[in-house]
């Protein structure tokens, strides 16, 4: 598939010009690493280990493979994987054979899939065979009367021989049988073929915004952009060949890619992948000497129980994200001599990471300042362009050498999501810090209406979209409510013409086609919603009423 420039705004090349960005694709970065550090491990998991020679040439065979099925350098693949060693092989060889993968969450569903590939016009469906969820049975619903999917691809043996619908030209197909018996000659000539058709400013891959409004949005990542934002964030945390990088939130979340899979491979670290399963990842940790991690709120309360922490003594760095940092977390990390620090970050672009040398308040109290130094930072008042005085909050935008100037295919919402001179508004409030004569940056909450759970967001507005859909409900809001283990779940205030509980709204959900994790975990059935003077519903007095505040009704 050919991608124009009014697919995304290009990017400025000032940025190459400053030394930033080489003019080399992400498998010609990889290549070079893998030069570098042939027999390094380059991934451990729980199903096995790969040195970077072995994944350069178990991805070499794949993307091979997926070349000879008929499908050509540009065409989308829709992802919807877990961690482990076949996704990572998968991800490169996607890369490798010139195609765009699209990093779609093995939770989503008919609504968010069907809207998603339409988007993005994907030729093919990359889905685990081994999830408690048919995704192969889903995923051959989701083809039928498709107008582009042709191709059914699993990691691991499929379990039914569920043939796709009517648009499609094959069957389910292994990944790990894609290129069998191909010498490796051969594949390395097909991938170095789809490789002289791409760019390094041409677009890699689609990540999925956390949008406030529908499904999310598509954020077009370019390979040398991509490359350097991952790059940037290893060297900003002093990484190395001798690194051992840790990953427990979902590997193709941006997170995943850019902090994980392309920031190890960028110094010639290791990953080590685990699963958000303490059970799984605490002795994975352990028995491989890890000793840097990301975690994410989901992950705060497991690091603080108990003998955790002891049974990890290889751990020295620790980066907290998606929350507050509670201080006895921290305080725990830093007395066992774990530097800790914070990092905010975004599948559009910006991210804000501790220095290796900030003071202690600033690595507690503040994420720390901008990845680059060519990353701009403006702090507005919300819906103008002028900018907040110093130290008052005001809504964070951004413009820089890894932040996109535009949604994909998505002109309407670009001329509400970006200044008017091309700085990202992210939604987020924040504010100026000073620490030891050093500016830091403060995250003071948000402007978009998203709920954070345990790092996946959630857009209010699409769930209450899709609550009025139920023929019971004339009126539906939704907020977030605390959870001590995920960080936020949502909370549905309705106005309806019969009692609902929490069965009856999920059961409309699940007809929907809708994700689990965007369900309300709480409703509360109300007389009428709380309005501001100007009718807007008021969900900072809601906020209020959320069942345990002690202002709340009963529901």
């Amino acid at each position: 598939m050919t991608t124009t420039v009014d697919d995304f705004p290009a990017q400025d090349p000032v940025y190459r010009t400053a030394g930033l960005w080489e003019s080399l694709t992400i498998p010609a970065q990889f290549a070079k690493v893998v030069a570098q550090h042939t027999d390094r491990l380059a991934v451990i998991t729980a199903e096995g280990v790969l040195s970077y020679g072995d994944l350069d040439a178990r991805s070499d065979r794949i993307a091979a493979g997926l070349l000879q099925l008929g499908l050509d350098p540009g065409d989308r693949v829709l992802l919807q994987i877990t961690n482990r060693l076949e996704s990572i092989i998968a991800w490169y060889a996607l890369l490798k054979a010139a195609l765009v993968p699209v990093a779609t969450l093995a939770p989503h569903r008919e609504h968010e899939i069907n809207a998603i590939s339409r988007q993005a016009e994907a030729k093919a469906h990359l889905v685990e065979a081994s999830l408690p969820f048919d995704l192969i049975t889903f995923a051959t619903a989701i083809a039928t009367n498709h107008p582009t999917l042709r191709h059914l691809l699993t990691i691991g043996t499929p379990t039914k021989d569920a043939p796709l619908g009517s648009t499609a030209a094959s069957r389910a197909i292994p990944l790990e049988s894609l290129g069998a018996g191909l010498d490796p000659a051969e594949a390395r000539a097909l991938v170095a073929a789809a490789q002289a058709t791409v760019d390094p400013d041409d677009l890699a891959v689609l990540q999925l915004s956390g949008g406030t409004t529908g499904t999310p949005k598509l954020i077009p990542r370019q390979h040398a952009e991509y490359w350097y934002n991952a790059a940037a964030y290893a060297e900003r945390l002093g990484w190395t060949h001798e690194t051992r990088v840790a990953h427990l939130i979902p590997v193709v979340h941006n997170a995943g890619i850019t902090c994980a899979v392309h920031a190890a491979a960028s110094v010639g670290a290791t990953l080590v992948l685990g699963t958000v399963d303490p059970a799984t990842w605490v002795p994975l940790i352990a028995r491989t000497n890890a000793d840097a991690v990301l975690i994410g709120h989901g992950h705060f309360s497991a690091f603080a129980a108990p003998g955790v922490l002891d049974a990890m003594p290889s751990l020295r760095q620790v980066i907290l994200s998606g929350a507050k940092v509670p201080d006895r977390l921290f305080d725990e990390l830093e007395r066992r001599g774990i530097w800790s620090g914070q990092l905010f970050g975004m599948g559009e672009g910006l991210f804000c990471v501790s220095n290796l040398d900030d003071p202690r308040e600033a690595r507690l109290r503040t994420v720390g300042t901008a990845l680059s130094p060519l990353d701009e930072i403006k702090l507005l008042q919300p819906d103008t362009e002028l900018e907040v005085a110093d130290g008052e909050v005001g809504e964070l935008c951004a413009r820089g050498p890894y932040t996109i100037r535009g949604y994909y295919r998505a002109a309407d919402h670009n001329r509400r999501a970006f200044t008017s001179d091309g700085f990202y508004r992210t939604g987020d409030l924040a504010r100026w810090g000073s620490y030891d004569g050093r500016a830091y940056l403060h995250i003071e909450g948000r402007i978009k209406d998203v709920i954070n759970r345990g790092g996946e967001k959630i857009s209010a507005d699409e769930v209450e979209r899709l609550l009025l859909a139920h023929p019971s409900i004339s009126q539906a809001a939704v907020v977030a409510m605390p959870d001590a283990r995920l960080g936020e779940k949502a909370c549905a205030f309705v106005v309806a013409d019969r009692d609902l509980d929490v069965p009856d709204v999920q059961h409309h959900l699940s007809a929907l086609g809708v994700a689990k994790f965007k369900w309300p975990e709480r409703v509360v059935r109300v007389a009428e919603l709380p309005r501001t003077n100007v009718g807007k519903i008021d969900k900072t007095a809601l906020r209020r009423l959320v069942p345990g505040s002690g202002n709340s009704p009963a529901g």
